[in-house]
């Protein structure tokens, strides 16, 4: 059994940490066009700005129920990474301790 769910918990941890920069990058487009340090009429910015919108605004939007804008800011995002670091972090505790019972 643990053959199998080491290495699939390994990739689930990856797939959350680079989800996790996605989140990072999102936010930080946001900002230089916000900004406009980056132009948003250049066809491949507004195809990584849609990108980002349609893989981040889902999760986003369901964090706003709970935590609606304070002050101008949206803490979404923060919360959403604290949360992707706690559930790697979890899962990497888990890993370990599979290892440490099976002797490997």
């Amino acid at each position: 059994m643990d053959v199998i769910l080491i290495p699939f918990l390994a990739v689930l941890s990856a797939v959350i940490g680079i989800y996790a920069w996605v989140v990072i990058a999102s936010v930080v487009v946001s900002w230089l066009v916000n900004f406009q340090v980056i132009n948003s009429s250049n066809n491949f910015v507004i195809m990584i700005i849609d990108f980002l919108y349609r893989v981040t605004e889902p999760v986003f939007k369901r964090i706003r129920r709970f935590l609606p804008i304070v002050g101008g800011f949206d803490l979404s995002p923060l919360v959403l990474i604290l949360f992707l670091w706690f559930l790697q972090a979890v899962i990497e505790r888990l890993m370990f301790k599979m290892v440490m019972v099976s002797g490997v």
